[in-house]
């Protein structure tokens, strides 16, 4: 059954060979009780050991059931440890953070048992050896005969055919050695037992066959198994039983095996366990809490941009500039290099550069939009836009009339909106506040178009008051978040009389002449919307002048009437149906302040004045604009006569029709011209039945990219049909549109992006700091469980196996630090944002997204694994032989 044939071992020291085994011949019957006898260093524990597979023989063979184990590899020497051999050591090697029932049930884990027979055998075995009862106890528990009594129980639940003992008594009393001897003796009936002692005694009185070595060599053998003997019981055994040497043995620990063995060895070891793991999550914490803030940024930014996407809509216009080519402008010099001379001062033309900008592909942009286009953008899928505005150009504020009180004892008088502004700025300049006279000019247009899309706008605004106006003589008012409209703009509009404009100012700068009888704060919904304003065509308002000089003629051709006359036609009354107010969430409106018609009311001013005089003049005339200039109240182009009472005195001043000119306003900034010009084009009288301007507003940013392909498909190759019209490419003008949001929405992120990497990058130090760390305690683990490593590899484990081992430990550990450094980021950024919510209005800075949790858990693993390998790998190359030995 086991024969040693010629077995010398050798080991090196230093430079010289030292040989333990010197040709050894020993052969062994089925079932036998043998003891080996010798002084220490004769070499018996090394036969031991190589009888068990546990060290290898430097030469000579070793037959098992008459098969050389020359050829064996690890995987089969390790199922010959723990199928065929059990081992019992002097020193128990039992592992100290297990219970004995799972000491026993180690070996038949490896085997790869099921648990339920797992826990039942090591019952079985346990009972055997007189522990009933004892299962769950740990080995500091029991005494050292207990202790033996699980070792053997251990080598025995395996069924082996080998029963090996190095020294079993050698650490017991002798009344306890003799209840292990009994133990032993009583195995031996059934199976080989080779046991290594130094006690004569109880080799004689329990063992049926003595062998003595000395210096490595066998010097006798009371029972010699002769070679005839050891064939035939060879050839029995094979016949009798094939199933024993054909059957597929195994000998794998499962990494859940591993996994509980590391558990239980972190949970002895808490304190320091804990450590680890906080000390592992500190990097984890700091890559989260920038991914955190980052996301939470870039979020926020998100929101906004959804937000803002209402009042930054996607634009098209006739003339634009092209912010993407500026800012190329901003980060690539063009300049040639500039010579410098002594005496001089050189010229930096920037006008010729704007100038050979302001071409093809330069900063400024030239649309043609045309029918064609138009219908194409009004044919855009409807999922991609919540609204899409056509801007005809219309000034308004020339052609609606409201009722305006210089006071309230003094008859009203029906100006027009565009009248009343320049009667403002004309009666600031008659007091001492002249320099507010330009903040009145300032103002924006009072009546703007809103979009046709109800919805939309109700997606957006609260009513607080009556409707969405929808009919083209209706009008509503939107306000601030605040529920408020600017004194400047309810002036302008006739709300305030002109005491009442004046007080304020009076108030503003705590001026004398401050009553507070005339101080109006707030305007109740019903005074808003019980407001008259009517509008008239330009045929009423602007008058042809029928001078007979032609010269006069052509500097003033039409005259305007800032008050409504007896020659007015039957005008449009526009009534106030509503007031809206932005909601809470929403901070950039498709609305401003002000007050809003119709693209209904847009149509009729269009198709009334495609066709009036001074629209015609200025189409006869091959002309898009009228240019007026008023100097020392002479005023040439579209002027109008208009008079208002100050201080008991009455003034009577000349206007002009347009809004004031940039180049006039540059002009009079340089203090190089005391002349005010201003224009009013075609687009502004209504002129023109082709929208100058398409402003898109998509659903979401996501929409947004689906709005943008659609406009980019109109300047690529290819036809494009149009309501059953083919346009070719040769047939449309590129069309260029603005997004400025995107461009500047980009570069915030980018920002963000930049700045998070370079976070990211100082705290991986931090990673790789606990990365050492990790490795260094798990190289302390591998020190701290060297015998367990021995144990383990004595009851068959394989090198993968110890390997797992700490592979498991640092698993546990990685999660652990994951956890730990997960929680601390959700609860700092919950710390952070109710910080920062409590100082600003954003309710959310800091987010942790669910996936990000999962990567960095992942990560941490993924460090702590790479961190564990070479300890890891160093613990499965040991020497389980050495391994025993360590104490």
């Amino acid at each position: 059954m086991l024969r040693l044939k010629n077995i010398v071992k050798e080991y090196k020291v230093a430079d010289e060979k030292v040989s333990a085994l010197k040709g050894i011949d020993l052969s062994f019957r089925k079932n036998e009780f043998v003891s080996i006898l010798g002084p220490s260093g004769c070499g018996k524990t090394t036969m031991l050991n190589i009888i068990g597979g546990l060290d290898r023989y430097t030469s000579g063979d070793l037959f098992i059931n008459g098969k050389s184990t020359k050829e064996f590899k690890d995987r089969d020497w390790d199922n010959y440890r723990n199928h065929r051999v059990g081992f019992v050591f002097q020193s128990y090697n039992l592992i100290p953070h297990q219970t004995i029932l799972e000491n026993v049930g180690l070996a038949l884990s490896i085997a790869g048992i099921s648990k339920s027979e797992r826990v039942k055998r090591a019952k079985e075995s346990l009972d055997q050896v007189g522990l009933k009862g004892m299962y769950n106890k740990k080995p500091n528990q029991l005494s050292g005969g207990q202790c033996q009594r699980v070792a053997i129980a251990r080598a025995l639940v395996n069924n082996p055919e080998i029963l090996l003992a190095d020294e079993p008594t050698g650490a017991l009393d002798t009344q306890t050695s003799v209840q292990i001897m009994e133990i032993i003796k009583e195995v031996a009936k059934d199976r080989l037992v080779i046991m290594v002692t130094h006690n004569p005694e109880l080799a004689e009185k329990y063992s049926t066959r003595i062998i003595k070595l000395l210096d490595g060599e066998v010097q006798s053998d009371s029972q010699p198994f002769l070679e005839e003997d050891e064939i035939k019981e060879c050839n029995d055994t094979q016949n009798n039983q094939p199933e024993k040497t054909t059957k597929k043995e195994k000998a794998k620990m499962s990494f859940f095996t591993a996994f509980k063995l590391s558990l239980k060895n972190l949970f002895s070891k808490k304190t320091r366990t804990i450590l680890t793991s906080f000390a592992g999550a500190i990097g984890i914490i700091g890559i989260s809490l920038v991914l955190s803030l980052s996301y939470g940024i870039q979020t926020y930014i998100k929101n906004m941009q959804d937000d803002m996407l209402s009042g930054n809509p996607v634009t098209i216009t006739e003339t634009a500039y092209d912010i993407n080519a500026m800012m190329e402008s901003m980060t690539i010099s063009e300049k040639a290099e500039v010579l410098k001379e002594a005496g001089f001062v050189n010229v930096n033309s920037v006008v010729e550069y704007i100038m050979s900008r302001s071409g093809k592909n330069g900063f400024l942009i030239n649309n043609n939009i045309t029918e064609d286009y138009i219908n194409y953008i009004l044919s855009m899928p409807k999922e991609y836009v919540s609204a899409i505005f056509l801007d005809y150009g219309i000034d308004v504020s020339n052609n609606i009339y409201t009722q305006f009180l210089e006071s309230s004892v003094k008859p009203a008088k029906i100006m027009s909106l565009a009248a009343i502004k320049t009667q403002y700025g004309a009666l600031l300049n008659q007091t001492d506040f002249a320099a507010y006279s330009s903040m009145v000019n300032a103002l924006s247009s009072s009546f703007m178009q809103a979009p046709n899309e109800e919805d939309y706008i109700l997606s957006q605004y609260n009513l607080l008051s009556g409707k969405v106006c929808t009919e083209e003589d209706e009008i509503m008012i939107v306000v601030n978040r605040d529920s408020e409209l600017t004194d400047l703009l309810l002036a302008q509009l006739g709300y305030y009389t002109q005491d009442e404009f004046l007080n304020i100012i009076y108030k503003a700068t705590e001026n004398s002449k401050y009553d507070q009888s005339l101080d109006k704060r707030k305007f109740s919904y019903t005074e808003l919307m019980n407001k008259q304003f009517t509008w008239y065509s330009n045929d009423d308002v602007f008058t042809e002048n029928s001078t007979p000089i032609e010269e006069l003629k052509r500097a003033r051709p039409f005259s305007y009437s800032p008050y409504v006359t007896e020659s007015f036609n039957q005008g449009l009354n526009l009534k106030v149906v509503g007031i809206l107010e932005p909601k809470q969430n929403i901070s950039y409106g498709c609305l401003q302040s002000g007050f809003y018609y119709t693209e209904k009311l847009t149509k009729k001013i269009i198709a009334e004045n495609l066709n009036s005089s001074v629209v015609k003049y200025l189409k006869n005339n091959n002309l898009t604009a009228f240019t007026s200039t008023l100097s020392q109240e002479i005023a040439t182009g579209i002027t109008y006569n208009f008079s208002f009472n100050l201080d008991g005195k009455e003034y009577n001043k000349t206007g002009v029709v347009g809004s004031p000119s940039l180049l006039g306003s540059l002009m009079g900034a340089m203090g190089s011209s005391a002349t005010e010009i201003y224009t009013i084009s075609l687009q502004q009288l209504g002129g023109n039945n082709l929208a100058n301007a398409i402003s898109i507003y998509p659903i979401n940013f996501d929409n947004k990219d689906l709005a943008l392909n659609y406009l980019d498909a109109w300047n690529e190759d290819g036809d494009i049909v149009v309501n059953n019209k083919t346009l070719t490419k040769q047939e449309r003008d590129n069309i260029s549109y603005t997004d400025a949001l995107s461009l500047v929405i980009s570069l915030i992120n980018g920002m963000i992006n930049t700045v998070t990497y370079a976070l990211i990058g100082f705290t991986a130090l931090s990673l790789l700091v606990s990365c050492v760390m990790i490795g260094i305690i798990t190289h302390v683990s591998v020190v701290d469980r060297i015998k367990e490593i021995g144990v383990i590899r004595s009851l068959g484990g394989r090198k993968l196996d110890v390997a797992n081992l700490f592979n498991a430990e640092t698993f546990v550990i990685g999660f652990a630090s994951g956890l730990i450094g997960i929680g601390t980021t959700y609860l700092l950024s919950f710390v952070a944002n109710l910080i920062i919510s409590s100082l600003t209005e954003v309710s959310k800075i800091a987010i942790f997204p669910w996936h990000y949790a999962l990567i960095m858990l992942l990560i941490s693993i993924g460090l702590t694994l790479i961190s564990g390998l070479i300890p890891a790998s160093s613990a499965a190359k040991k020497d389980p032989v050495n391994a025993l030995r360590t104490e």
